[in-house]
């Protein structure tokens, strides 16, 4: 049997190859090992309950509001559950948690938890936890690392995988991987909007590879806009994490505050984006929380690097893409409609998120899927449960996989003007128009295609989807 094949060296991929041991497996990345992942950029930490006054089933209640009611609750509360033994093992593999004087996790509150629950690493533990995770996998014999690499397209017989083909970015040279088990952990769509708090190589790779070959996706439409990104001039923004509001910072609109700070963000950022579209500047004042610089570092850098001290600036925010709810269609295991192909972290649908992300509820996700995809994986005997495809009008096969630069930035723009925090139905129709002749040449254009599709087959609001041309269907609260 040849070996497993990765495509993504970001948390949900690094875990599923650590989880595969000894099983062997490639890992493709598109730069050197966890370049380019947005695991590395993630401030918050791991959500999960810990704390003596919380539980998993008030977790999943949280989860399941801040999505607006519209998660999957067998997900919810399978992933929720999961959550304390996720932080306890990353723990154990050597992630460096910050602690309490008596030893106990220092849980932090962020925006949507009704209690202290995000296990944190400083403001940095995306980076920190997949560097660990990243560690432990380059010191696996069973790993076979492609750096520099990118899977340029799915093979498939008699609707199986059967190989992947993958191109050497420093070459230029294109060569065929056989295998008949892929596990995609590419990540989001954020490097297809004009502001994001994402890598810009976040252009919805798996997506593309998945769907051109008929795997059904759903919710694309459901992209997360966070509310403090940091309005600088950036490519892409800084973000300024959740836990600064958490630990008491203020939004305030022509020095006037306009909302709970600590509602979940579909319902923030849209506050916000109210306030810039009537003229107001907004801006995030942390300047009331005590030692805020050593409490969050990696935010004073940031700030730092465009001029701004955080504990005595003003900082000026706008909502910027950071997450996508929606992706490839996967079940318990991981597994999407396409036998042979398991789907992880971001890139995934699994029904968790709902229709808006409660905060660091990712980095949990990421692990768990990594976990289901590596077990499913390994038990592969070529039986697959039987479900739905795609939509057959939503695939398109390609002739070129690779970004045209000036494609790509019509692509950022078109999504960015039509397909923000507010959409209708004319400006969505514009999208999808604009954007069809280019599909089969385009991933990033494929792959903008299909929001601005789901988007304007989604005429109510939910979360973070709002269209003001048609009534709410459910907001979260």
């Amino acid at each position: 049997m040849e070996p497993v094949v990765i495509v993504g060296s970001g948390l949900a991929g690094l875990t599923t190859a650590w989880a595969l041991a000894p099983q062997p497996c490639v890992l493709i990345t598109s730069g050197p090992l966890t370049g380019g992942a947005a695991s590395m950029w993630a401030q918050g930490g791991v959500a999960a309950a810990l704390g003596a006054d919380d539980r998993p089933t008030l977790h999943a209640q949280d989860t399941f509001v801040a999505g607006a009611r519209y998660g999957d609750r067998q997900v919810i509360d399978r992933i929720t559950a999961a959550a304390p033994d996720v932080v306890r093992e990353l723990a154990r593999l050597g992630v460096p948690f910050d602690r309490t004087p008596s030893g106990d996790f220092d849980l932090a509150l962020e925006g949507g938890h009704g209690r202290h629950r995000v296990a944190h690493a400083g403001d940095h533990s995306g980076a920190t936890i997949t560097r660990v995770m990243a560690g432990l996998v380059a010191d696996l014999p069973s790993v076979t690392v492609r750096e520099f690499s990118t899977a340029v397209s799915l093979a498939t017989h008699a609707g199986r995988i059967t190989g992947v083909d993958v191109r050497d970015e420093r070459t230029g040279l294109v060569e065929h991987l056989p295998t008949d088990r892929v596990v995609l952990a590419t990540g989001g769509v954020g490097g297809l909007f004009a502001h994001t708090t994402n890598p810009i190589t976040a252009t919805g790779r798996g997506v593309a590879l998945a769907a051109r070959i008929g795997a059904r996706t759903d919710d694309l439409h459901l992209v997360q806009f966070h509310p403090t990104a940091l309005d600088v001039g950036a490519d892409p923004m800084p973000l300024l994490t959740e836990a600064l509001r958490g630990a008491g910072a203020v939004l305030l609109a022509d020095g006037r505050r306009f909302v709970d700070e600590l509602q979940p963000r579909d319902i923030v950022a849209a506050a916000v984006w109210e306030q810039l579209t009537e003229g107001r500047r907004v801006v995030l004042d942390a300047r009331e929380i005590a030692d805020v610089t050593t409490r969050f570092p990696s935010v004073t850098t940031l700030a730092a690097e465009h001029g701004l001290d955080i504990a005595t600036d003003l900082l000026p925010v706008r909502p910027a893409l950071h997450f996508s709810m929606g992706g490839i269609t996967t079940d318990a295991a991981a597994r999407t409609s396409v036998p042979g192909l398991w789907a992880v972290g971001e890139c995934s649908r699994t029904g968790l998120h709902g229709a808006n992300r409660l905060a660091s509820n990712s980095l949990l996700e990421a692990v768990v899927t990594g976990q289901a995809a590596a077990a499913s994986a390994d038990a592969f005997d070529g039986t697959w449960p039987v479900r739905a495809g795609a939509d057959p009008d939503s695939v398109v096969a390609s002739s070129d996989s690779q970004h045209d630069p000036a494609v790509l930035a019509a692509v950022r723009e078109t999504l960015d003007t039509y397909c923000g925090v507010l959409r209708d139905a004319e400006g969505l129709q514009l999208a999808v128009d604009r954007l069809a002749p280019l599909t089969g040449t385009s991933d990033a254009a494929y792959v903008g295609w299909l929001i601005a599709r789901s988007a304007l087959a989604h005429p109510l609001s939910v979360g973070a989807h709002r269209r003001t041309d048609e009534p709410v269907l459910a907001v979260s609260a």
